[in-house]
């Protein structure tokens, strides 16, 4: 039987949970994910789970962070002064905005406190630092 190598394209569905179980993502309401394996369109431990699977098998994958979205690093947390930020922007904690770095690079943040006198904004993925647990089911490889 067919079995899914690097370079395959599939097609997965898929839940992800934390590891207190709440449900962050799933496909089961939608078209599956399609990616072709070793090109980087999904995170690294996700790839290496499902390297070898057959259609229509299914299997439960624990993926450690650092295979998943790494540490939650502290240095790309950031407090900014209300006064650098556009006087039209009423932020609110959740929300995601976009910075603009030096070089001109856009890179999106989660506002995660807002006081009269600044804004904590960080530019981590909202997953970072989280072992992650995937039921995986190959439905096709293309």
């Amino acid at each position: 039987m067919v079995q899914a190598k690097p370079g395959d394209t599939v097609k997965i569905h898929y839940t992800g949970r934390l590891e207190d179980g709440t449900v962050f993502d799933s496909s089961s309401d939608r078209e599956p994910l399609e990616f072709t394996i070793n090109q980087g369109q999904v995170i690294p431990g996700f790839e290496e789970a499902v390297l070898g699977m057959t259609p229509g098998e299914s299997k439960t994958e624990k993926i450690p962070m650092d295979q998943a979205y790494g540490p939650h690093r502290e240095e790309m947390v950031l407090e900014v002064s209300r006064e650098q930020i556009p006087p039209d922007l009423n932020p609110e904690v959740g929300q995601q905005l976009q910075i603009q770095q030096a070089n001109g690079q856009s890179v999106p943040v989660f506002v995660t406190d807002v006081t009269d006198a600044q804004i904590t904004l960080d530019a981590n993925h909202p997953l970072a630092g989280e072992d992650l647990t995937f039921d995986i089911q190959l439905v096709e490889i293309t």
